[in-house]
């Protein structure tokens, strides 16, 4: 193992990532350290990359990303449970305070004073990340890297998402957004035994949809609310699509009691008659990422079943080029870095 190793640098908003051989780092006390065999490349990076999102402490990691898997490879201080040559995926959150209320109920993700890979602290466009221990997930020892890779954020979301709106079997779910996390939330959604309705502006993301499970699917109109047949009455709309204009769909398509789920990140506002909250009981959340046990569940259900998924694997070197495919909307499926050692 060498005392250095090869990341990708983010230095400005919006600028290419540079290529750059740098210091491997160490494991602290309670820490792993994961030489890492791929990288999912995720909406939220570009948002990073952009310098939409920022950290409160105003400076972001150097090195992005938040979907790895790899190899331990060492191990810090105190750590117990983990060893050398095990594989661990290395998701979104790095740790969480462990104090307040959503971390007592075993709701670390949407901890308020989290840290996050790629974001607060070092993540995995790198060939090494340190991972709290506490943190890093176990992933099957068997299967491609760079198709386990996405699970760790893309697939954890829309498992948090279709977990969140407590879907049963029977129910209809109509998931607006049939990219990646959307085409997730498709497959996890039927598995629960859930009649699922996909909805989407591209007639071969509904394609997909429909090979992966959706019983319908529903070629929206740019507003996607001109087309929505109000006789659906679904009783779970989960919005994967990064856009506003997925919102009176929603308004029309749920029925009384029903469960409208905020996935994606869309930072403009929509409005909110509160005399339909009373006439109708809907219940409007957001979901964000997911928690670790939410992880556990997601992997084993992948080991008995494998998601499918389109992963396109690039180089370290072409990341910036992923990031703008990705920030363009002509991304096909998944991107990941596959690491060659």
């Amino acid at each position: 193992m060498t005392d250095s190793m090869l990341a990708a640098l983010f230095e400005r908003a919006g600028e290419p990532l540079g290529i750059m051989r740098v210091p491997r780092p160490e494991p602290g006390p309670g820490e792993i350290l994961v030489r890492l065999e791929a990288s999912g490349i995720c909406h939220t990076d570009v948002h990073v990359w952009q310098g939409h999102l920022r950290p409160a402490s105003g400076k972001t990691a150097g090195i992005l990303g938040h979907e790895g898997v790899g190899r331990v490879v060492q191990l810090g201080a105190g750590v117990t449970g983990w060893h050398p040559g095990e594989r661990a995926g290395v998701a979104w959150l790095h740790d969480a305070c462990g104090h307040c209320d959503e971390c007592h109920a075993e709701m670390e993700s949407f901890c308020q004073h989290q840290r996050a890979h790629g974001f607060d602290v070092a993540g995995t466009f790198a060939e090494y990340v340190v991972a709290d221990a506490r943190f890093a997930a176990r992933v099957p020892d068997r299967g491609d890297a760079a198709a386990l890779a996405p699970l760790m954020c893309a697939g954890l979301t829309a498992f948090g998402a279709v977990r969140r709106a407590g879907i049963v079997a029977g129910e209809t779910c109509a998931v607006f957004g049939c990219g990646g996390l959307g085409l997730y939330a498709v497959q996890i959604a039927r598995r629960l035994g859930a009649t699922v309705v996909a909805v989407d502006t591209d007639a071969a993301k509904l394609r997909l949809a429909a090979s992966l499970g959706a019983e319908h699917v529903l070629l929206a109109s740019p507003d996607l609310a001109g087309n929505w047949p109000a006789a659906l009455r679904a009783h779970v709309c989960i919005n994967f699509a990064p856009t506003p204009a997925s919102w009176d769909a929603m308004v029309a398509a749920i029925r009384p009691r029903g469960r409208i789920i905020a996935a994606a990140m869309v930072p403009q506002p929509v409005p909110l008659n509160q005399e339909w909250l009373t006439t109708t009981g809907v219940w409007v959340t957001g979901t964000s990422v997911g928690t670790r046990e939410q992880m556990r569940e997601l992997l084993k259900l992948h080991e008995e079943q494998p998601f499918e998924a389109q992963i396109e694997r690039v180089t370290l070197a072409e990341v910036t080029s992923a990031l703008a495919r990705l920030k363009a909307g002509t991304a096909k499926g998944r991107q990941a870095i596959v690491f060659d050692f």
